[in-house]
């Protein structure tokens, strides 16, 4: 099929995530991706694009890696999918526990048998792996004797994915003020990353938890880096001073780690910067290497026992792909190419040449601020606009002319690309980035 008619077929069908889609229809030339290795994309017209964002945030370890793609494709040979209602496998079991020998505080001494992070819930993506986390809390106070608790304290651009529990946790105002009716009461903290710091933050949510606390179900966190806000970084310190006011009322943390997880920020887990063990933890995206959906759910064993006994108390939610064969078999070889190829020794190699590069860039390009950077994320701002501003499409637009892709959000510019992007193509994307911020600026 020629490109011109693929295009065709998507604007009279395609309705497009995250897109306005009028002014789509009527004026965008969209890339139309045929094949990709490593950190880029092919179009179909035979341009190659450097995938700055490893396509929504899911491919860690660049397109197509061929051990995960063997993986894939041996373990569709032998069992693509069972349900996991009543029957196991090999994938599922072994993954689990990999994940949980991983999981924070799995090698520290001091830490009570029932506070670790022994259990892992499979679901589909990063979403419902928040999806289930919300459940767990409410159905566990529910029927351990605390049924009034039922809300949930998040941050300020805090955002936990596209379901309604998911949703109603969530603290961008794009993405949730039209669907205010249909959710359920949250507390919204401001952010550690805002003017004032954490400390004006954790008085907020200590605030809560201390009048509060027993009507807390939990508090959700994304640890660190709050991604959809506009790769907001903010102190790990905050991380630590929830977690012992949760532990002092006596309700859950939960870590949603969907994009934080696995070295992306410099650390196997975000909270590992904190020091903290979570009573949740959340995980997709990186987690299959960008190869299909799939997500996790960990609990601590206290979480976990407060389900057994009698018949009604199980946790009825589960679905049809949750912990499929395929997903199961690629992640455990992700975590195999992780120790294989050094994957986290590169992350600390890179991650001070991001850093650099987009300190550089707010010092010496006009309009260009808040340089922020931590592991393999560094981002900047054009302004305050937020999520629906311009100002990080025009720099879309150059990086595009320039065989970049640069998804922005809003007015904010950012990388997240692969983490074991060669030297010569990070060397290529920041240069590039630079290039075309000097672009714009020059107006």
């Amino acid at each position: 099929m020629e490109r011109a008619d693929v295009v065709t077929l998507d604007k009279r069908h395609v309705w497009h995530p995250y897109t306005a889609m009028e002014a789509y229809i009527a004026r965008t030339d969209p890339l139309v991706v045929v094949r990709a290795e490593g950190p880029y994309l092919e179009d179909a017209d035979g341009t190659r694009y450097l995938d700055a964002n490893g396509s929504w945030w899911v491919s860690t370890l660049g397109h197509r890696h061929p051990r995960l793609v063997r993986a894939l494709v041996d373990q569709a040979a032998s069992l693509a999918h069972t349900a996991l209602a009543g029957i196991t496998h090999e994938p599922a079991s072994r993954l689990a526990a990999e994940l949980v020998a991983l999981a924070p505080g799995a090698q520290a001494a001091g830490i009570a048998a029932d506070q670790r992070l022994t259990r892992v819930f499979y679901s589909d993506n990063g979403s419902t792996a928040v999806e289930v986390a919300i459940k767990m809390a409410a159905q566990y106070w529910a029927q351990n004797g605390r049924p009034q608790r039922t809300r949930f304290v998040t941050l300020s651009g805090a955002f936990h994915g596209e379901t309604l529990g998911a949703t109603s946790v969530g603290g961008v105002p794009a993405f949730r003020d039209v669907f205010g009716p249909l959710l359920f009461d949250v507390v919204h903290a401001p952010s550690p990353a805002e003017e004032g710091g954490w400390e004006r933050a954790f008085a907020a949510v200590e605030q809560v938890l201390r009048e509060h606390g027993d009507t807390v179900a939990g508090v959700i966190l994304e640890p660190v880096l709050q991604g959809a806000a506009g790769m907001q970084v903010y102190a790990p310190e905050f991380v630590r001073a929830v977690r012992e006011a949760t532990r002092a009322v006596d309700t859950f943390l939960i870590a949603d780690e969907v994009f934080t997880g696995l070295e992306r920020t410099g650390a196997r887990f975000a909270c590992d910067l904190a020091g903290v063990v979570p009573d949740m933890l959340c995980l997709a995206k990186a987690l299959s290497g960008g190869l299909l959906p799939f997500g996790a759910t960990l609990a601590t064993e206290r979480v976990f026992s407060g389900f057994l006994g009698a018949k009604d108390r199980a946790l009825y939610y589960g679905h049809s792909y949750c912990g499929n064969p395929l997903g199961a078999a690629v992640a455990r070889e992700v975590l195999a190419v992780y120790r294989d190829e050094d994957v986290p020794g590169q992350v600390a190699r890179k991650a001070p040449r991001v850093k650099a590069a987009f300190e550089r860039m707010a010092a010496t390009i006009p309009g260009v601020v808040r340089p922020r950077a931590l592991g393999m994320v560094g981002a900047v701002d054009l302004g305050g606009g937020g999520y629906l501003a311009n100002g990080g499409w025009r720099v879309y637009e150059a990086a595009r002319r320039r065989g970049l892709y640069l998804r922005p959000l809003g007015d904010t510019v950012y990388i997240s690309p692969a983490l074991n992007i060669p030297d010569a193509a990070l060397d290529e994307l920041l240069h590039g980035v630079e290039a075309c911020l000097r672009e714009v600026a020059a107006g």
